[in-house]
């Protein structure tokens, strides 16, 4: 299948899927959810979602690996390989806030085929091809050209292994904080990686991310104009583990405050 055949599919599957999540919602129950470590939880909803992905996606490429957030599917080396995210921000999903999304990525070998993001409370479709400006509703977006980083806006994330984070992200905070426009956490990785591809936000500085979270909304970023790295400055920020996304701009300004703050870990 062409890879804009299996676009238009995955952004159908995902729209799909986040009407599920919405409908879910509605009834939603916390007894339903399960711990999965200190802070980070799932649910039903969670793993139906990836489920319903999954049988979708194999239909669509069956030569297809996949790397899943609950463990639906798993990479055994093949050529292709399916990044899905099925709701991300479980936890403002189960309080009822916003946002959370569906997110889903295609890779072949190292390099980013595609990428969809729904964000569900908005109802947001963002997409994006390697070779494709990113879109938002069938709308191209950009990032934004703010280029001093006392007027930036912000987004922070906080992992949930807290203990191991805490030393690098209170530096992190104290150096920004009354220094740029604004902070802001919202709880969704993939839904603000695409917000800072639309404009709505300069940079977003987070840790111990799993792969799935970042996959299809740093390509979208990317084709947005924007610019995503690990703490210094290099590439492996696919695996989640360090991922500084920024407009561009500000990019280099960033990197050096947080190696000061990676220098005292």
């Amino acid at each position: 299948m062409e890879l804009n055949d299996l676009l238009e599919e995955v952004k159908t599957l995902a729209v799909e899927t986040g009407r599920f999540l919405r409908t879910e919602r509605k009834s939603f129950r916390r007894d339903k959810v399960e711990k999965k470590a200190a802070h980070d939880y799932v649910s039903y909803v969670d793993k139906t979602s990836e489920q319903l992905i999954v049988k979708r996606l194999r239909e669509l490429l069956p030569e297809a690996g996949f790397v899943t957030e609950e463990g639906s599917a798993f990479f055994s080396g093949e050529e292709y390989c399916w990044l899905v995210d099925p709701l991300d921000g479980t936890t403002n999903f189960i309080h009822d806030n916003a946002p959370y999304c569906v997110s889903i990525a295609l890779r072949k070998g190292n390099k980013m085929q595609l990428g969809v993001v729904y964000e569900c409370c908005r109802e947001e479709l963002y997409w994006a091809t390697k070779d494709s400006p990113a879109y938002l509703n069938g709308q191209e977006i950009h990032v934004s050209d703010l280029s001093v980083l006392d007027q930036a806006f912000i987004e922070l994330g906080f992992p949930y292994d807290a203990e191991r984070f805490r030393p690098f992200i209170n530096g992190i905070i104290a150096s920004l904080y009354g220094h740029v426009g604004g902070l802001r956490l919202l709880g969704s990785a993939a839904a603000e990686l695409c917000y800072l591809a639309a404009g709505r936000f300069e940079a977003r500085i987070e840790g111990l991310l799993g792969p799935w979270d970042i996959a299809a909304g740093s390509l979208i970023l990317q084709r947005a104009g924007g610019r995503v790295s690990d703490f210094n400055g290099g590439d492996t920020y696919h695996s989640g583990h360090e991922v500084l996304a920024s407009n561009g701009k500000l990019h280099d300004e960033l990197l050096k405050i947080i190696r000061l703050h990676l220098q005292k870990k």
